[in-house]
């Protein structure tokens, strides 16, 4: 029996209209442009307004499966998973209406939740669907809305994090042929759910059962994230580049989760792996969450700076802890992931 294996056969991404950049976030802050540039690698973010995370995924979903050539139509998907820490409603999950918006009604569809780590962990399951012959075609989108859980008054997170999504479209293929997912690295440690986390508005507060911080939104231990990012994306990088029997030598873009470009070049410096091999958007659209890394692939394929048959490396991290990584080959695709 031939091994089958997840290809990816489009790529797309959305961003919303609206951008800010440093200069407008200093002049209701106490910060500057220098500060965060230095500090975060971020000169602007675009931030959702009227356009919910559900809004986002279908146009990031519309464009890969435009550039895939799947149409529009029940019977040519599978499957759609949605990574987001954001969805439109805390109840119903909000995959299904992404799905029923893209003509795909009756298709099976699920939210995964992973935070930052969240489209590698979507990307997994929907590599081991089509493994595992329950799909043959997958649609995994990144979306968040990440900037409605961030204190606007915090000069930190409000500079880090901005809204976006990302999809790939993966259908069944052969180990060998360029497109195709290689191998995964996932992992968590739950003992630090602190270190990043909205304390108040989980089933915990609705309950009454103790809170130990009431602030409805994002609290993070900088400094802690910052020492566990760099350790656990290098560990993990390293772990799925030895199931793949790669070196890291042989990677020729480094796509890592955009959480801030100090940690994107310390775990590039680890690994072994040159600047010119690094792809980082995060200038643009700072840390976007679960569209991270989907985002900055339709940016860098659209830049030109993916070809077919490269050998391609993601890591991620987020709160929960979790992180996770892949590697895949990069397949020939035509056409633009974002208008």
């Amino acid at each position: 029996m031939t091994t089958r294996a997840a290809v990816v056969q489009g790529v797309g991404g959305c961003v919303p209209p609206r951008s800010v950049d440093n200069i407008e976030l200093s002049s209701r802050l106490a910060t500057s442009d220098a500060w965060i540039r230095e500090r975060l690698g971020i000169a602007r973010r675009h931030v959702a307004d009227g356009m919910s995370t559900v809004d986002l995924a279908v146009e990031a979903g519309a464009r890969a499966l435009e550039m895939a050539d799947t149409g529009a139509g029940v019977g040519e998907l599978d499957v759609v998973l949605l990574a987001t820490t954001t969805p439109d409603r805390l109840c119903p999950a909000s995959a299904p209406e992404v799905a029923s918006r893209l003509g795909y009604t009756g298709t099976a569809a699920f939210d995964v939740n992973a935070v930052c780590a969240g489209f590698v962990h979507a990307l997994a399951t929907g590599s081991a669907l089509i493994r595992g012959h329950m799909a043959d075609r997958v649609l995994v989108i990144g979306a968040d809305v990440f900037t409605t859980l961030v204190d606007p008054g915090d000069r930190l997170t409000a500079a880090i994090f901005g809204d976006g999504a990302g999809a790939l479209v993966l259908r069944v293929g052969t180990p060998d042929e360029p497109g195709a997912v290689r191998a995964f690295d996932l992992g968590s440690d739950g003992s630090q759910v602190a270190a990043v986390e909205v304390p108040a508005g989980g089933a915990r507060d609705r309950l009454g059962m103790p809170v130990a911080n009431q602030r409805p939104y994002l609290v993070m231990d900088g400094p802690a994230v910052f020492q566990r990012a760099v350790r656990e994306m290098t560990e993990s990088s390293r772990r799925v580049l030895a199931k793949a029997e790669w070196e890291a030598d042989s990677v020729r873009r480094f796509v890592p989760h955009q959480a801030n470009i100090r940690i994107i070049h310390r775990v590039a410096e680890r690994l072994g792996i040159g600047a010119e091999r690094v792809v980082a958007n995060i200038q643009d659209v700072g840390n976007t969450v679960a569209a991270s890394i989907p985002l900055a692939l339709a940016d860098a394929h659209d830049a030109g700076r993916l070809a077919a048959g490269q050998r391609v490396l993601l890591t991620s991290i987020g709160a929960g802890l979790a992180w996770g990584s892949a590697v895949l080959t990069w397949p020939k695709l035509e056409g633009k992931a974002r208008l």
